[in-house]
C-alpha cells in the first residue's frame, strides 16, 4: 500500500508541476495568478518529498514485492544502507531528482527578492517544466513503485562497492549541484522570454549559482575521497567518463558564479552569463545520460537501458533547443557596452570564465570522442588520462596563475603594476619553490612548476587578506575580525584552490607503490617504513564475510597497526577491497589486500602505496566548498538588511 501511496503522491505532483510550469509562464502581471503559481509550486514539492518518503519506507521494510528494492536491498543489510539504497539505484535516484527540483521550485517560488513579478513568475513556471520533464521520464520509463509478482524472499542486495558512508551522502550532493543548475537555467530562460535581464535578475541567480557550485564541490570531493579508499588502486582522480561527467557542470558553474558577479556589480556580460546557465544546465542533463544510458562502462555508473538513454537525450535536447532558440533570438538585444577597461577585475573575471569553458570544452571533446567514433562504427578507443593531463591540466594551470591578481584590481579601471608590486612577495616566494623542488626532483619541470603554482595561489590569498586589513585606521586584528564573509569566503576558496594543487602535484608526481608477496611474520622496507604482516584470519560483518590481515609499521621509534580487508558479500561473486591507511604530515601509507598466493607458502599478495600530501587534495576542495557556504550566508545577511 505504501508503493501506491507514494505513487500517486508522484503522479499528482506531476499534474501540479505542469499547472505550475502553465500558469507561472502566463502570470505575467496577474498577481493572483502569480500567488497561486507559488502555491502550486510548494505544493508539489511537499508531494515529491512525501513521495520519496515512502521510497525510504518499502527499503526500510524490506517490501520485496517493490522491484527496485528487491534489486537494490537485503533483508541483512544495515539500516544506513538500506536508506541509502533508495538513491543507490536508477529509479530511486531519478525520484530523487524530480523531487530535489520540485524543493528548488518552492523556494524559488518563496524567495521573490527584487525580480519583477514577470521574470519571477515565469521563472517559477519555468522549473515548474523542469520538475514535470524529470517526472514524465521517471514515472513512465523508470517507475519506482513498480511491484513484482511473485516477490523474492530476501532481495538482490545494494551493490557491495555503494555499501559505504560516503556512498550514503555522495549521490545526494551530487543531485544538489546537478539540479541545482536547473534554477540559473530557468532565471535564464524567464529573462529571455521578458526580454530583460538587469542587476536584479543576477542577484537572483548568484545564490543558486554559489549554492550548485557549492554542492557540486563537496560531492566530487567526497566521491574522489571514496575512489581512493574504497577501490584500492590507490589512486584519487582517473578522468573516469563519469568523473567527468560530474566536472564539466563544476568547471561551468565555476565560471557562471564569476560571471554573475560582474553582471550584478557592473550590469556587465548578462548575455554570456545566461548561456553559461543553459549549458550549465544542459552539461547536467548530458553527465545524467551518460550515467544512465549504458554507453559507458564505469563503476559509477547504472542502468543499461537504451530507450532510457533515447528519451534523456530527448529531454536534453529540448532544454538546450528552447535555450539556445530564445537565446538567438533575444540575447542581442541585451548586449550591454562593457563598460570596464583591459585592465580591470572584470577582465580578470573575463578571462577566468573563457577559461573555464575552453577547460570544459576540451573534458566534453574528450569523454564524447569515444562514443561518436564507435557509433559511428570506428571501433572501440579510449581517452584516458594522458590527454587530459596534457591539454586540461595546462588549460587551469594558466587560470591559476592569474587567480591571484583579480582580487587586486579595482573594478572598472586597475592598475596592474601596483597589483604586481603587491603580489611581488608571493611572486618570490613561488619562485623559490621551484627552484628548491627542480632540485629535489631531479629537474623535473611539470611537477616543480605545480609546486609553484601552489605557493603562488596561497601566498596570493594571504597578500589579499594582508591588503584588505591595512585599509583605513585601527588594530589590525579588529580589522581583520571585522573583514566581510564576502572577503572570507573568496580567500577561502582561493585558498583552497592552492591547498589542492599542492597536494594533486605531489600525490601525482611523487607517489610510491610496490606489490610484495608476505607471509606471516615477514617484513618488508617502504618507503622509510618496515611492514610486517603478522597474521591474517577471518572476521564476519552485518552482511558479508572478510579475510583481514593485520600489520604492523615501524618508522623510527614509532610503532602503530593497521588493518586491511577482502570483504564478501553474500549477494555479490565479487570481493571489495577495504585498505589501511596511516596519515602522516608527509602523507598516507596505503595497503591494499590482494589474494592468496597459489602455492603452499601461506603468502598473500600486498600492495603498498606513498603517497604523499594526499590529504591536501580533499582538505583544499572541502575549504572551497566552505568558501562558498561562506559567500551563500554572506549574501543572505545582505538581503535582510537591503531595503
Amino acid at each position: 500500500m505504501i508503493a501506491e501511496i507514494g505513487a500517486f503522491a508522484a503522479a499528482l505532483a506531476l499534474a501540479l508541476s505542469l499547472a505550475q510550469g502553465v500558469m507561472g509562464l502566463t502570470a505575467s502581471r496577474r498577481d493572483s495568478r502569480a500567488q497561486a503559481t507559488a502555491a502550486i509550486a510548494q505544493a508539489a514539492a511537499a508531494l515529491c518529498i512525501f513521495g520519496f518518503i515512502c521510497l525510504i519506507i518499502v527499503f526500510v521494510r524490506s517490501d520485496f514485492s517493490v522491484a527496485v528494492v528487491a534489486a537494490n536491498s537485503h533483508i541483512d543489510k544495515p539500516l544506513a544502507y538500506k536508506i541509502a539504497g533508495a538513491w543507490g539505484n536508477h529509479e530511486g535516484s531519478m525520484l530523487l531528482w524530480c523531487t530535489v527540483s520540485a524543493l528548488f521550485g518552492a523556494v524559488l517560488a518563496s524567495t521573490r527578492g527584487r525580480q519583477s513579478q514577470g521574470l519571477w513568475s515565469r521563472s517559477v513556471g519555468v522549473q515548474g517544466l523542469v520538475t514535470a520533464g524529470a517526472l514524465i521520464y521517471t514515472l513512465f520509463l523508470s517507475p519506482p513503485f513498480a511491484r513484482l509478482d511473485p516477490a523474492p524472499m530476501i532481495g538482490s542486495g545494494l551493490n557491495p562497492l555503494l555499501q559505504d558512508p560516503a556512498l550514503v551522502i555522495h549521490p545526494p550532493l551530487l543531485y544538489l549541484g546537478y539540479v541545482g543548475l536547473s534554477v540559473p537555467f530557468s532565471l535564464a530562460i524567464a529573462a529571455l522570454i521578458e526580454g530583460k535581464a538587469d542587476q536584479a535578475w543576477a542577484r537572483a541567480l548568484r545564490p543558486w549559482t554559489l549554492a550548485a557550485w557549492m554542492f557540486l564541490t563537496a560531492g566530487i570531493a567526497i566521491g574522489s575521497y571514496w575512489a581512493y579508499y574504497e577501490l584500492g588502486w590507490g589512486g584519487w582522480w582517473f578522468w573516469d567518463p563519469v568523473e567527468n561527467a560530474s566536472f564539466m557542470p563544476w568547471l561551468i558553474a565555476a565560471a557562471l558564479v564569476h560571471s554573475a558577479i560582474v553582471t550584478e556589480r557592473r550590469g556587465s556580460l548578462a548575455s554570456w552569463t545566461m548561456l553559461l546557465a543553459i549549458i550549465g544546465f544542459g552539461l547536467a542533463i548530458l553527465g545524467t545520460f551518460l550515467v544512465r544510458s549504458g554507453v559507458l562502462t564505469s563503476v559509477h555508473a547504472f542502468a543499461v537501458d537504451p530507450q532510457r538513454g533515447i528519451a534523456m537525450l530527448v529531454l536534453l535536447f529540448i532544454a538546450l533547443g528552447v535555450g539556445f532558440g530564445l537565446y538567438a533570438w533575444r540575447a542581442p538585444k541585451l548586449a550591454q557596452a562593457s563598460g570596464f577597461a583591459a585592465v580591470s577585475r572584470e577582465s580578470m573575471l573575463v578571462w577566468n570564465n573563457f577559461g573555464l569553458a575552453i577547460a570544459a570544452a576540451v573534458v566534453l571533446i574528450g569523454t564524447l570522442y569515444p562514443l561518436i567514433v564507435e557509433a559511428m562504427g570506428g571501433g572501440l578507443i579510449s581517452v584516458g588520462p594522458p590527454f587530459f593531463n596534457a591539454t586540461v591540466a595546462p588549460l587551469l594551470g594558466v587560470l591559476l596563475l592569474l587567480l591571484p591578481l583579480g582580487p587586486m584590481l579595482t573594478w572598472r579601471v586597475g592598475d596592474m603594476r601596483t597589483a604586481l608590486m603587491r603580489l611581488a612577495p608571493a611572486g618570490a616566494l613561488a619562485l623559490v619553490t621551484l627552484v628548491t623542488a627542480l632540485a629535489l626532483s631531479g629537474w623535473r619541470a611539470v611537477p616543480a612548476i605545480g609546486l609553484a603554482l601552489g605557493v603562488w595561489l596561497i601566498a596570493g590569498g594571504f597578500i589579499y587578506l594582508w591588503t584588505r586589513i591595512e585599509r583605513g585606521e585601527g588594530r589590525k586584528l579588529a580589522k581583520l575580525a571585522a573583514l566581510p564573509l564576502a572577503v572570507w569566503s573568496m580567500s577561502l576558496a582561493h585558498l583552497g584552490a592552492g591547498v589542492l594543487t599542492i597536494g594533486a602535484i605531489a600525490e601525482t608526481a611523487f607517489r610510491s607503490e610496490r606489490i610484495v608477496l608476505l607471509t606471516p611474520g615477514e617484513s618488508v622496507d617502504f618507503v622509510e617504513r618496515r611492514l610486517t604482516l603478522l597474521g591474517v584470519g577471518q572476521t564476519e560483518g552485518p552482511n558479508y564475510t572478510a579475510t583481514r590481515a593485520e600489520f604492523r609499521v615501524e618508522r623510527g621509534a614509532a610503532v602503530q597497526r593497521l588493518s586491511a580487508e577482502r570483504r564478501y558479500f553474500t549477494t555479490s561473486p565479487m570481493p571489495t577491497t577495504e585498505v589501511g591507511i596511516l596519515s602522516g604530515i608527509d602523507g598516507d601509507l596505503y595497503v591494499a589486500l590482494g589474494e592468496a598466493a597459489r602455492d603452499e607458502t601461506g603468502a598473500w599478495s600486498v600492495r603498498l602505496y606513498h603517497n604523499p600530501l594526499v590529504y591536501l587534495i580533499f582538505l583544499g576542495a572541502l575549504m572551497m566548498a566552505f568558501g562558498g557556504v561562506l559567500s551563500l550566508i554572506a549574501l543572505s545577511r545582505r538581503k535582510k538588511v537591503s531595503p
